[in-house]
């Protein structure tokens, strides 16, 4: 087969195929660097709304310059075939990893996975962003432990309130992955970044039971479980987790926005002085 160029980069090899795109390791032809392009499956590249969705995370992505977020590098909004060049990052997703059942690398690394994810969503939010779909496919990490979030498809301007928005805004239409909606993004409420706090907690439920906190014999079932039903504690799947961070799950899980931490630096605070597994020693300097 003749290999394919594709605007100035050599595609190289498939990283990754979702629903309705690609992700391919390519090189720059002028430089000879590595990087990952996401491009649109040929039928998904005649609909407007894919189209739509791909050029939203590129620039939503390039707004947010930060350590633990991938970095786009270029953005080709071609109409009928856009696609994003972004830095090139080996190492696969959390649940690729989760998947292999590679458990003592997420033990040995857990903590600051949780660390470098909840850095990168605090940036996130504080430039004015929820990103409305954090699970553990969204969050890759290296051999090295490091981490990058991709994946701002679905990503929403903070609504602020105000006396106006509440009788002239339009009910959001309910997008994200169902194991990880918070009540209001399942209502179509106006969200902030208490909305990713929740999804955050289910994101780390599932990080180390390696099951979401509820299942559903439906969609709808597991939608209401959300709203309705109060999550078992992670040490019920997983007795190894600390009370500590079982409990800063389920403050994250809370119903009520109101009732969670209030932002992600306060989720950060409380990162800093506990451990998640107690067959981890803590490191110098972390809790006991």
């Amino acid at each position: 087969m003749a290999e394919e160029i594709i605007g100035g980069y050599r595609l190289q090899n498939l990283m990754m195929t979702g629903q309705t795109s690609q992700v391919w390791e390519v090189v720059e032809l002028s430089s000879h660097r590595h990087f990952a392009m996401k491009l649109l499956l040929p039928e998904h590249a005649v609909v407007p709304e894919h189209r739509r969705l791909l050029l939203h995370e590129a620039n939503v992505g390039k707004q947010l310059a930060h350590p633990n977020i991938i970095r786009i590098v270029n953005v080709h909004s071609d109409p009928k075939n856009p696609y994003f060049v972004m830095e090139f990052f080996p190492g696969g997703s959390m649940r690729l990893r989760l998947m292999r059942k590679q458990h003592d690398f997420i033990r040995e690394h857990a903590l600051s996975i949780c660390k470098q994810t909840a850095t990168a969503l605090a940036f996130m939010n504080a430039k004015g962003w929820v990103h409305r779909d954090i699970k553990l496919d969204n969050i890759l990490v290296s051999s090295a432990g490091d981490v990058r979030l991709i994946d701002f498809a679905l990503a929403q301007r903070v609504e602020r309130p105000g006396f106006l928005s509440k009788f002239f805004r339009r009910k959001s239409r309910v997008m994200g992955t169902r194991s990880y909606m918070s009540p209001e993004q399942i209502r179509g409420e106006p969200l902030d970044g208490r909305a990713d706090i929740y999804s955050f907690g289910a994101t780390c439920y599932e990080l180390v039971t390696n099951r979401p906190p509820f299942t559903g014999s439906s969609a709808q079932d597991l939608l209401t479980k959300h709203i309705t039903e109060k999550p078992a504690s992670p040490r019920v799947h997983n007795p190894d987790v600390t009370e500590e961070f079982a409990e800063l799950i389920l403050h994250m899980l809370q119903k009520k926005r109101e009732q969670r931490p209030k932002d992600f630096h306060e989720v950060l605070m409380r990162l800093k002085t506990i451990r998640i597994f107690k067959s981890v020693e803590a490191k110098p300097g972390q809790g006991a």
